[in-house]
């Protein structure tokens, strides 16, 4: 496990939410400009927070 989902850094929702969409948005601006690794890399980070951040986590 590479992120601790209750970590009180996580606690905010909007902090989740942000921490989720960064990469997956930054994943769509590598793939405009055609460097597909990078914007696999960065869609699986995304992905991944995901998963550990809202399926994983346990409820307050």
């Amino acid at each position: 496990m590479l992120v601790d989902p209750n970590a009180p850094f996580f606690r905010p929702l909007w902090v989740r939410v942000l921490c989720v969409a960064l990469p997956l948005i930054w994943a769509g601006v590598e793939l405009s400009m055609n460097s597909f690794f990078w914007a696999i890399l960065f869609g699986a980070a995304g992905v991944y927070l995901g998963y550990e951040l809202f399926i994983r986590r346990k409820a307050d």
